[in-house]
């Protein structure tokens, strides 16, 4: 079987959480702290702040810039963690739909959606391409917007040169096993603004900003050491890792253009592919095909957001976005990770060649 997704984990890893382990500190302490400061001066940030995972983070964020009661733009085409966050912090998601080359929030249809209510935009870089940051942030700018970053699948991404994860004035990011990068499970705050770190250190650690003086309705969101551990390795593998599914997707590229529809890619961004996600006409029949050769693929993703029964239900459905609700029968994702070999995408090429 060749697996959509796999995490790459070496004996650096297994080294340093035996490291961890023999410390009997499992709990968060230096090693969470080396993954925080490793991982901001990566990002190019002041503050990078560990929690258990992306779907928290998003949260951490959100109640940081104070969505209670507000209104935020998101992509309906994501994973529902983009949207149920929002609802978590206090917030109502307004659903926005997305550019049909990117995939990315689509801008225009996000202006037209703003309210006096609007508190910020969340722009997800969906697949591992940053959404359009120039007409995003100045958006936000003439709205007086915050923009909080869904960074859950773009680790190493860049926009224009800079990294994803430190564009807005919040980002969140995911290290959960498919990702670019993994701690098991696990996630990440990165921001420049001292207040909103202050705000989320505190929230993520039961709202006290020194021992046992709890001036904040906080959580227990915190990482382990034996998580960050692993981050830490993982981190400085990082960039390897993306370029070998640059390469990959630049095989893909040349050896399907024609025979369906790759993954646009703006030429402002450095795309790092989370998914290699294609489109093609007859999706049922390339399922089989894969199914009966042992190839993996995602359906990123099935129904938009605000087609998901939760949300019809709390009332967040009620909308109509053609591109997203075109999108979700036509796009398939295949292997791209840094695992997958030559043969397998030899392989993985021939049988959409004879039946995409």
């Amino acid at each position: 079987m060749i697996p959509i997704a796999k995490p790459w984990i070496t004996e650096e890893e297994k080294k340093e959480v035996l490291k961890v382990l023999d410390s009997g500190i499992l709990a968060s302490g230096e090693w969470v702290k080396r993954f925080e400061e490793e991982f901001a001066k990566y990002i190019g940030v002041k503050y990078a702040l560990t929690t258990t995972n992306g779907t928290q983070a998003l949260i951490l964020g959100l109640e940081a810039i104070g969505v209670k009661g507000k209104e935020v733009l998101v992509p309906s085409f994501t994973f529902i963690a983009s949207a149920t966050s929002i609802i978590r912090a206090g917030g109502k998601p307004v659903f926005v739909d997305v550019d049909p080359k990117t995939f990315n929030i689509d801008v225009e249809d996000a202006r037209k959606k703003i309210t006096e209510n609007t508190v910020a935009i969340m722009p997800v870089h969906l697949y591992g391409q940053s959404a359009d940051m120039d007409a995003i942030k100045e958006l936000a700018e003439e709205k007086e917007l915050y923009v909080i970053e869904d960074a859950c699948q773009a680790h190493g991404a860049e926009w224009k040169g800079k990294k994803t994860g430190g564009l807005g004035d919040i980002a969140a990011f995911s290290f959960y096993p498919t990702k670019n990068m993994t701690t098991g499970e696990g996630g990440m705050v990165t921001t420049n603004n001292d207040e909103l770190a202050e705000k989320v250190a505190m929230l993520r650690n039961h709202g006290q900003k020194e021992r046992y003086l709890h001036s904040e309705l906080g959580w227990n969101f915190r990482m382990t050491n034996i998580a960050a551990a692993i981050g830490v390795v993982q981190l400085r593998r990082l960039d390897k890792a993306n370029e070998i599914r640059r390469k990959n997707a630049k095989i893909y590229d040349e050896e399907l253009e024609g025979i369906v529809e790759v993954p646009f890619v703006d030429q402002r961004a450095k795309h790092v592919y989370h998914q290699y996600t294609i489109k093609v006409k007859n999706r049922d029949k390339l399922i089989r095909a894969f199914k009966d050769n042992e190839i993996g693929f995602g359906i990123y993703y099935p129904r938009g957001i605000h087609q998901q029964p939760v949300m019809q239900k709390l009332g967040f459905g009620n909308v109509k976005l053609p591109i997203t609700e075109k999108l979700i029968n036509e796009v398939i994702s295949i292997p791209v990770h840094p695992l997958v070999s030559e043969e397998d995408i030899t392989k993985i090429v021939q049988v959409i060649r004879k039946n995409a």
